[in-house]
């Protein structure tokens, strides 16, 4: 059921420790259990089932459970042992674990969706279950009395969210590629600002109540980085994923960003550099080297009677370029372009070779990666998918050594 990986090279990449399998659908979304060798797993096959390591070193189910719908998604709070589970027919189910890990007994069941439960949070301090579903909605409700508290429906559907417990404000993103700022109160909420800078839906939050730091990975491959504590608007873009971007984790003590997509791809962003945010698109009538008219610009193609170019843009500068004008491609890591983009030759001939030097590290998770829970405590990270598997791996070597200073997340 589960098989154990004694190779361990010293390298500078994740290390993989254990393959779970055993589901016979995909698994949504697995966390590792803090101070104990053991993986809450929850799946479309409507289990959920909490995985203790044995003596033999592989992982088997202490709790196996099945409700009534698919499981999408899972909040767990380890002082308590509350676990919520988010359900497909839109319900979110609470259970209490016991402290062996043996046994879960049922609390309650909230009416919180129409449809798909998509994410959510469980508030100890507001006693609030917040979440949002594929009924265009994020809700947040009472775990004392099970009552609805309140409702904010949105034009796309509410992919996934996070929240700020001090101050109740909820992050949620959407599948139209924006991301909502709401005051949540008892029974009312007010809208504090939209966020929008991705080109795809919103598939990964991750928000630090420390730095105040909001990150997005979204079905355009990119991560952004909200800077939310400045003020100011300041915006990072990071890309380095061939596919969608699924989870995301920042590490406050060594300043990295870990992010996932459904290619299986693993990256470690360095965060603790002076980055230079992209700049804005710019638009013209023309190339902005070389003054030749792009083909919409009708007038100005039959007064030099030349014919239209296509217009493209520079990543280093923003200018609307032709294509002679922009015929060379270059990574830019300092703006977060890990791969070689189309950038002017007059930017390409500006960017130095140790401007070049990569600013992420990137790995193969070889499988299908949908949902990622790290635990920096002990550098442990797992990952699960669409491919029924789910695999635990060592990240010491990748995040660094100060990893084990005993900081725990909130």
């Amino acid at each position: 059921m589960a098989a154990e990986i004694h190779s361990r090279p010293q390298t500078a990449r994740p290390v993989l420790l254990n393959k779970i399998e055993g589901h016979t659908d995909a698994v949504n979304a697995a966390v590792l259990i803090p101070k104990e060798d053991g993986v809450i797993t929850v799946s479309e096959d409507r289990t959920i089932r909490v995985w203790l390591k044995r003596d033999s070193g592989q992982y088997w189910p202490s709790i196996y459970h099945t409700v009534s719908s698919p499981c999408s998604c899972m909040s767990y709070h380890h002082d308590s042992r509350r676990i919520f589970i988010g359900q497909d027919n839109g319900a979110v189910v609470e259970f209490l674990i016991s402290e062996d890990f043996n046994k879960m007994n049922h609390v309650k069941t909230y009416p919180a969706h129409q449809s798909r439960v998509s994410d959510m949070v469980f508030s100890l301090e507001s006693e609030w279950v917040v979440s949002t579903g594929h009924d265009k909605s994020v809700s947040w409700m009472c775990t004392q009395s099970g009552s609805m508290l309140g409702r904010h429906y949105f034009t796309a559907w509410a992919s996934c969210l996070q929240y700020d417990h001090d101050t109740q404000h909820a992050f949620v993103g959407d599948c139209s590629g924006q991301i909502t700022l709401l005051k949540l109160e008892k029974q009312t909420y007010s809208t504090v600002t939209t966020l929008k800078g991705h080109e795809g839906s919103i598939a990964a939050l991750w928000w630090d109540p420390v730095q105040r730091l909001l990150f997005s990975g979204a079905s355009d491959h990119s991560v952004i980085m909200w800077d939310i504590g400045g003020r100011k608007g300041r915006t990072l873009l990071l890309q380095g994923h061939h596919e969608k971007v699924h989870a995301l984790r920042y590490l406050q003590l060594t300043r990295q960003l870990v992010s996932c997509s459904a290619d299986g791809g693993i990256a470690v962003w360095n965060m603790d550099v002076q980055r230079q945010e992209a700049p804005q698109w710019l638009e013209s009538d023309s190339c902005q080297k070389c003054e030749q008219p792009f083909f919409w610009n009708i007038k100005q193609m039959w007064d030099t009677k030349t014919l239209g170019l296509r217009q493209h843009h520079c990543r280093k500068c923003g200018k609307a370029v032709c294509g002679k004008c922009s015929s060379k491609r270059t990574t830019f890591p300092i703006m977060g372009f890990e791969f070689p983009v189309r950038v002017c030759d007059e930017c390409f001939d500006s960017i130095k070779e140790e401007d070049r030097s990569p600013l992420a590290t990137f790995h193969e998770g070889k499988h299908n990666i949908a949902h990622m829970d790290l635990d920096p405590t002990r550098g442990l990270m797992v990952t699960c998918g669409s491919d029924r598997i789910v695999k635990i791996w060592d990240m010491t070597q990748v995040v660094g050594c100060s990893l084990a200073t005993g900081f725990s997340p909130r």
